[in-house]
């Protein structure tokens, strides 16, 4: 039995990564859409590679739901904040074992039973970017679902709910304010891992009993090699930009390495006394690989200054081009980027870096504002420890209601204070000491980590500038192959 190709990479398009809803959703489907949120169209209507689009609603969504350009801006209509979260976004592989009739049907079925049954609301669009000229098979699909679930009567419903805190009484909790503690609760279960691993399960499910229908000896698993227990090389992460150039039909060297590296799996399956040999001719490929590609980033950037210096139209501005585009190869030079892959992944592994230390400083403060609470709850313990000492003291009911009545607000905090306290006593004691020395280590970390996302804010900042740079030329290049090639079929027919 061989092993077929199973990809299943789920990710989330958001705001706080510059990205748009409508933008991805015709970018998937090929469509041209206009977002009110940001004012502008996206037009991918001459994308090539799109076989099909669909929107699949459940029973209580909107009709009007099944135009893509009303869903999606009503998407981010119901998603005001800066940061949201707008949908999640599925990349899944088909099979080319099936005929592209049985795929579509297959993952429209998938969709159905997993997410549309789960009252998702699910935009899918088949892609097929083959061209015959360079063999490439790799047919896939995009699945879109918003994020926020729609309620019973297909309004926008809630991404959390509240769950409040209770005490030994089971009584709300209140905060100083007066106001109800609680916790932020998800209101589906679409973003669990457990979900996750249940759809990629349920997909490579379906596929084996489409293998198993078909008479065919290939399966897929949705688990890893490691968790399978099966020797194999995995192939190499291509990322966006090369494959938009290998659907275009643009070899890319990551591009061979990978079908390379698939011709050698299938070796070693067949022919494992050769795995030595095979292991050092790998070797060779990657050192290979690892070599600075052309084109190198100074001559992207050097491209897009002199395509700016076209357009200019005095000596002032074309100086300031030659100026920036020093600058970057400058910075590119002192963190040691030179290619196109170092610096995508010097920017995800510093985008990694600062979302790591964000959450560390954000962990930080919430621990920070917990002790300044029970610091502050020991001041009115020890405030209105005497005044309760002095009630317990008072035997007759008439005296002690007329202290309780002029000291009502001592004692009030006082037994807010004990109740609130009261877990943390060991042996009559509070280790307020403890708490003070690691507020202060707190304090004290929390800055340092200010101190090292400050410089990786403005070096973040330069490469994104720099990344859209090189994506303009890219772009354009892009469109004059195509633009070449078109003219050649025209002459050629």
């Amino acid at each position: 039995m061989t092993i077929a190709l199973f990809h299943f990479h789920v990710t989330q398009i958001k705001r706080s990564a510059g990205q748009s809803a409508v933008a991805a959703a015709a970018y998937r489907a090929g469509e041209k859409l206009h977002s009110e949120y940001y004012g502008e169209i996206s037009d991918y209507t001459r994308k090539g590679g799109v076989i099909c689009s669909e929107i699949l609603l459940p029973s209580h969504a909107p009709p009007e739901y099944a135009d893509r350009e009303t869903l999606w801006n009503a998407v981010e209509k119901a998603e005001r904040g800066k940061k949201a979260q707008l949908a999640y976004s599925f990349d899944i592989a088909l099979q080319n074992e099936f005929s592209m009739q049985e795929n579509i049907a297959l993952a429209r079925q998938f969709l159905l039973e997993n997410f549309v049954s789960r009252g998702m609301v699910v935009d899918f669009a088949v892609h097929s970017p083959d061209k015959e000229d360079v063999g490439i098979s790799n047919p896939h699909f995009h699945v879109m679902c918003p994020i926020r679930p729609l309620d019973e009567h297909g309004r926008w419903g809630n991404k959390q709910r509240r769950e409040y805190v209770l005490d030994e009484h089971g009584e709300r909790v209140l905060d100083e304010a007066g106001n109800y503690v609680f916790n932020a609760v998800p209101t589906t279960d679409w973003g669990k891992p457990e979900t996750l691993e249940a759809w990629r399960q349920a997909w490579a499910e379906l596929c084996n009993a489409k293998f198993a229908e078909k008479n065919l000896g290939c399966r897929i698993d949705h688990r890893s090699f490691a968790r399978q227990g099966v020797e194999q090389i995995p192939t190499q992460h291509e990322g966006p930009t090369v494959r938009a150039m290998e659907a275009k039909g643009i070899r890319t060297d990551k591009g061979d390495l990978n079908r390379f590296i698939r011709k050698t799996n299938a070796l070693l399956r067949e022919v494992k006394e050769k795995i030595t040999a095979l292991i050092g001719w790998l070797k060779d490929v990657k050192a290979e690989l690892a070599k600075p590609q052309p084109p190198t980033l100074n001559d992207l950037l050097a491209l897009h200054c002199a395509n700016r210096n076209k357009g200019a139209y005095s000596n002032k501005a074309k100086n300031a081009n030659l100026q920036r585009y020093a600058e970057a190869f400058s910075f590119l030079q002192s963190k040691n980027l030179y290619t196109v892959d170092d610096l995508e992944s010097t920017l995800h592994a510093m985008q990694d870096k600062i979302d790591t230390l964000k959450k560390s400083a954000s962990a930080k403060q919430v621990r920070i504002k917990e002790l300044d609470e029970l610091l502050r709850m020991v001041d009115y313990y020890k405030s209105g420890k005497p005044a309760a000492d002095k009630l317990k003291s008072i035997r007759f009911e008439k005296s002690r209601q007329k202290y309780k009545a002029e000291h009502d607000n001592e004692l009030r905090t006082f037994y807010m204070a004990e109740r609130k306290l009261k877990p943390y006593f060991k042996d009559g004691k509070l280790p307020i000491t403890a708490w003070r020395r690691e507020r202060k280590q707190l304090e004290q970390e929390y800055r340092d980590i200010q101190t090292e996302l400050s410089p990786l804010h403005v070096d973040a900042k330069k490469l994104w500038v720099i990344h859209y740079n090189i994506y303009e030329v890219q772009h354009e290049q892009e469109r004059q192959n195509a633009a070449t090639r078109q003219k050649k079929q025209e002459i050629e027919h």
